[in-house]
């Protein structure tokens, strides 16, 4: 076996990619990236963290030298010394593209075995191969630049918090089980039978009582852990950029929270946002845009034609108006050609999968309209019809009728999936390409068809608006709350609320959730017995750091962003985990397995 190289006193001096441009003596090291053998002239471009430098071996380099840089292959780790000089064939397409290291010095620290795929071409490699391979797929520079882009985010996020006077406090990573929302991650007790501590899925809880112990400002950037399903924007586990502030109201919350995004747009992007952040009360979002995390870069929002299909003798449409529904429509401007029939069809399955009972159309490609709906219109119907919407020839019009709760989020998924098709979402400047908007004013319940009761649509901790606390008992569905998100283009990157600290109106809330003293006692007691002792008025966020990183790289996936990723079934291939334990570990724990497999 070939011996490999220390370093002995050679230190490195430079990063590839930030050697000097002009003559000087360096050292850098990193991994063979591609190796050029032409017989008499030797190139290796070397790879680290930074970039791509040339490293050259020719003639006049000493013959051990030469001979060493021979037997180079792809991922050998290397340690080069030598003199910068110009490049005679310039790549511009490298920030050190004019320039080589004429190398003097050559160690081997350690030789590779040949990838099980090539680095320079992994979008091409299938996703379980690559991951079972993380740590070389990490090595590409696509994804090294992402995770630097994620700490540059943590940089700029605590820095931003420390100057506004912020601390930062870590919070137990094994807590007290309270199902709330998504299912908690277990983990047993070796010295408590029958007992198990939870992975949070925030530091909710124990943020408010840093509140109540006095730390008016705390920051964290805190690991979260949820048992749910993935999806290309989840991960099992992930980290919060958390906050929460004392004496304070909503507007010094978003006022918070936009200078920490003015910050970060600046350091990482280089971009000036505008501020204040527009802002969009949940509902004006839900009936514009379909979706309470609108992509508000383009247009083509839902126009409510309720009033106009009162008129209309067509079944569809007053069945939905007679149960207190409505009849709302979209308009495809230039899609007539895109969105042919068959197209259209896709759409009205696509609807009917997320529960819709179907879509009706207009396409207007020839010079009258195509209506699937024209038989049951009087004359003069659909005219007026295009004209309220402000259609014209070459649109195509979508119109769902039903309950609401169904019209508005199938539309604003009908309106996604067209403005992908159509190609209309920006891409390529900043003025479209990042849209940063807050969501207000959520409703505080939710009405569960399956539970026959109402429950907090965020957290039961979460401060209704002062103008809605009347309703509390009498009309639940009107009660609006002091919560807020952040969106992105789509994307919901943060989300918080003013909390609850009046014992008197906690209990009330507690009541309308159909809330037994003994189910508050146990899932909430210590907090609510915390708060007994004097609680300031408070509120916070939490801000989804992955989420911000995966849009700021241009990334597709949380994967692309998150070191070791898990992948759909919640299992990481390249460890192999979750993976069985032996038997002695789980007597340790008093746990038996019931159907394991072997």
């Amino acid at each position: 076996m070939n011996s490999v190289d220390t370093m002995g006193s050679l230190r490195r001096t430079h990063y590839c990619g930030e050697v000097p441009l002009q003559p000087a003596e360096v050292v850098v090291c990193g991994f063979a990236a591609k190796v050029r053998n032409l017989g008499n002239l030797i190139f290796i471009d070397l790879r680290d963290r930074t970039g791509i430098v040339q490293l050259a071996f020719s003639d006049s380099t000493p013959r051990e030298v030469f001979k060493k840089a021979a037997e180079v292959k792809n991922e050998f780790v290397l340690m080069a010394k030598g003199e910068i000089a110009p490049r005679e064939s310039v790549n511009p397409e490298l920030p050190t593209g004019s320039v080589e290291i004429l190398v003097s010095e050559l160690k081997i620290l350690s030789r590779a075995e040949t990838p099980p795929f090539e680095l320079a071409g992994s979008d091409r490699v299938n996703d379980e191969l690559k991951l079972k391979y993380r740590y070389l797929e990490l090595r590409t520079p696509r994804l090294t630049k992402n995770l630097i882009t994620r700490h540059e985010i943590a940089r700029v996020a605590r820095e931003y918090f420390y100057e506004n006077g912020f601390i930062e406090v870590e919070t137990p990573m094994m807590m007290k089980s309270t199902p709330e929302g998504a299912r908690d991650y277990l983990v047993p007790s070796r010295l408590h039978k029958g007992r198990f501590y939870a992975l949070p899925q925030s530091p909710q809880i124990y943020k408010q009582l840093l509140m109540v112990s006095g730390i008016d400002r705390y920051i964290q950037l805190a690991r979260c852990f949820r048992d749910e399903d993935l999806r290309a924007d989840r991960q099992p586990e992930f980290t919060q950029i958390d906050m929460e502030m004392s004496f304070v109201d909503v507007e010094d919350i978003l006022c918070i929270g936009e200078g920490l995004m003015k910050r970060l747009f600046k350091s990482i992007k280089g971009l000036d946002i505008p501020t204040p952040i527009k802002r969009l009360t949940y509902k004006d979002a839900m009936e514009r845009y379909g979706s309470d995390k609108p992509d508000t870069r383009f247009g083509m929002e839902i126009k409510d034609i309720s009033g106009w299909a009162r008129g209309v003798d067509f079944g569809v449409f007053s069945s939905a108006l007679e149960s207190n529904g409505s009849v709302r429509a979209i308009v495809l401007e230039n899609a007539a050609q895109t969105y042919t029939r068959k197209e259209i069809d896709k759409l009205v399955e696509h609807a009917k999968g997320i529960g819709a009972k179907g879509l009706a159309y207009i396409r207007w490609l020839e010079d009258a309209p195509a209506c699937s709906f024209g038989k049951f219109l009087a004359p003069g119907q659909l005219e007026e019809l295009l004209g309220l919407l402000e259609a014209k020839k070459g649109d195509v019009v979508l119109i769902c009728a039903d309950r609401d709760r169904v019209v508005l989020p199938v539309l604003g998924a009908i309106r996604l999936i067209a403005a992908r098709g159509l190609g209309i979402i920006p891409r390529d400047s900043y003025e479209h390409s990042y849209e940063l908007v807050w969501i207000v004013e959520f409703p505080f319940f939710e009405y569960n068809d399956d539970t026959g009761r109402w429950d907090a649509m965020h957290h039961p901790f979460t401060m209704p608006l002062d103008e809605c606390l009347e309703y509390l008992d009498t009309d639940p569905g009107r009660v609006r709350a002091k919560c807020y998100d952040l969106v992105l283009n789509g994307v919901e990157l943060l989300s918080g609320s003013m909390r609850i600290t009046d014992s008197g109106l906690q209990s009330r809330m507690f009541a309308s959730l159909g809330l037994t003293k003994e189910e508050i006692e146990a899932k909430f007691g210590f907090l609510v017995d915390a708060y007994r002792y004097g609680a300031p008025p408070h509120g916070g966020f939490g801000l989804g750091l992955d989420r911000l990183a995966m849009l700021f790289s241009g990334a597709e996936s949380l994967r692309d962003v998150t070191a070791f990723p898990k992948v759909q079934n919640a299992s990481e291939l390249m460890s192999g985990c979750p993976s069985y334990v032996d038997r002695k570990q789980l007597d340790e724990l008093h746990i038996q397995i019931a159907d394991s497999e072997e």
